[in-house]
């Protein structure tokens, strides 16, 4: 029986399995390299080598469970300040599935201790991708460059000429920043993108909008239809072609989706310039892919991501399928002959992290106690799907997890703990809440309805999503005013509850996996 587990990490991922650990009962450890918690979330004055870092001015959108955002149990679980150096299978680890794990603390002493599990947490962000044999002439560039990760604040911008690779969000972010001082900015971009603002109709949040199990259903029967109705709502917003920044592909594709409110005002102001990619250096002076240059160029910030880096893990499990790991459902490595060592967090899909991490620690957590409706078989399966396809499990990679598969993904790990929302059983025992599920905010609330992790509150805490998002606003707002407005009521005809409860059998049969 599993009790002692190995946390490596004290990020979000790591946080949130500690306590899906303690909800189970285990013995968790965590070993965090850093001398607080936080991981990426935690601004670091200089970023420091192996270690994840934000920045400082990054705009950030929490969503956290009220029943799973108390952390301070850390201190009385954590080793920080301790790297871990390798983790090992035991001797005997195919009887009991064991691990060794060596760690070594600022002071250099090492030590090693035997666990039941483990549990890697120690994120995406770590190692930066800097692909300077993609850029002839680099070597004759006599300005500074860097990786954002190193970037910290405009101020050093002040006045220069600066070129940022790379329109993710982080790219997005730092040339919005640096173009409030700099003298110009330059943007590059090889394929464009489509910037979806955080803030939608009326000034509500854009998610809480459009993420309905509905909403998702929809879009994923009607992909094409569905995908040039979301290009028309965003090109009302700005036109994409106009300002330079219309992609090649569909909006239904995901690629390069940018997270933005501020970057088409810095464009159409002039502050920043829309650029194709780079075709080479020549000292001071830039030369693109469409033949234009830009001359006396200071600085060139490389928002170019990052790569996977695990150095701890056996070679074996470093196994990589394109550029990232082999993984049964993002989770497990599927060579394993027990399947006790999980990677929580790595995965980044088109949507809010954390449940993500959370999902993947409940599911991870219960295989380790055999508790999962398919645990026993779970070891086998993984084979089967290895041998049979390696979509199966490695289906996409995790930084281009589509919003089409964000909620999907979810409930089929919600699957297999046995806590995905049963809309034909809502809709006997409780259509008001069948109603808010279907037609409502994707919440990770959904989750905590039924089976294992059931929290009393999530009901309530559904039909009062709405309320949480104005409080900050207004108090003189009527909240039920706006949830009628952002959700329709509930049919009181027989013809609506007709039409309502056929819609509900269908999106929970639609969402089965």
């Amino acid at each position: 029986m599993v009790q002692k587990v190995a946390v490596i990490g004290a990020g979000m991922s790591g946080l949130t399995s500690i306590k899906s650990c303690l909800e189970e009962g285990l013995e968790p450890t965590c070993f965090e390299s850093g001398p607080d918690i936080g991981g990426l979330w935690r601004f670091k004055e200089e970023p420091e080598p192996g270690r994840a870092n934000i920045v400082r001015n990054r705009t950030l959108v929490f969503k956290f469970n009220p029943n799973s955002s108390k952390f301070a149990f850390i201190f009385a679980y954590g080793c920080l300040k301790t790297a871990v150096v390798s983790i090992r299978q035991t001797a005997d680890y195919a009887d009991t599935g064991q691990w060794v794990v060596e760690t070594e603390g600022r002071d250099g002493r090492q030590e090693s201790e035997i666990f039941d599990a483990v549990m890697v947490c120690a994120g995406l962000f770590n190692t930066p991708n800097l692909p300077l044999k993609d850029f002839p002439g680099i070597e004759s560039f006599t300005g500074k460059y860097f990786h954002s990760r190193e970037y910290q604040n405009a101020e050093d911008m002040r006045g220069k000429r600066v070129v940022v690779i790379g329109i993710g969000s982080s790219g997005g972010d730092i040339a919005v920043e640096i173009s409030q001082v700099a003298k110009q900015v330059y943007l590059c971009s090889r394929s464009g993108a489509w910037v979806v603002s955080r803030v939608g109709p009326r000034g509500l949040p854009v998610d809480m909008m459009y993420s309905s199990r509905m909403d998702q259903m929809l879009k994923s029967l009607f992909p094409s239809q569905s995908s040039r109705t979301i290009e028309k709502m965003l090109n009302n917003v700005f036109d994409h072609e106009l300002y330079g920044l219309k992609p090649q592909h569909r909006y239904q594709c995901q690629k390069n989706t940018v997270v933005s409110d501020a970057l088409p005002a810095r464009i159409i102001s002039g502050r920043i310039q829309l650029k194709k990619n780079i075709k080479e250096f020549r000292g001071s002076t830039l030369v693109f892919d469409d033949g234009s240059a830009v001359d006396q160029v200071d600085v060139v910030v490389f928002a170019t991501g990052y790569k996977y880096s695990f150095p701890f893990l056996p070679p074996n499990l470093q196994e990589m399928s394109g550029y990232h790991l082999c993984l049964y459902k993002h989770v497990f490595p599927p060579r394993l002959s027990k399947p006790t060592l999980a990677m929580v967090g790595l995965i980044f899909g088109q949507g809010s992290q954390s449940p993500l991490a959370e999902m993947q620690a409940r599911w991870a957590t219960r295989v380790f106690k055999g508790k999962t409706p398919k645990s026993a078989t779970l070891t086998g399966t993984m084979h089967q799907r290895y041998k049979k396809n390696s979509k199966d499990h490695c289906p996409l990679p995790p930084l281009s997890l589509k919003r089409g598969f964000y909620m999907s993904y979810l409930d089929s790990v919600a699957s297999q703990i046995g806590v995905k929302p049963n809309m034909a059983l809502l809709l006997l025992k409780d259509p008001r809440l069948a109603f808010q599920v279907l037609f409502g905010p994707f919440t990770s609330y959904q989750y905590r309805l039924s089976g294992p992790g059931r929290w009393a509150g999530a009901r309530q805490a559904i039909f009062s999503q709405w309320d949480r998002v104005v409080r900050p606003f207004n108090k003189k707002v009527d909240p039920k005013a706006l949830k009628i407005r952002m959700v329709p009521k509930a049919p009181s005809s027989v013809v609506g509850m007709v039409l309502f409860s056929s819609a509900a059998l269908l999106c929970g049969s639609f969402y089965n996996t």
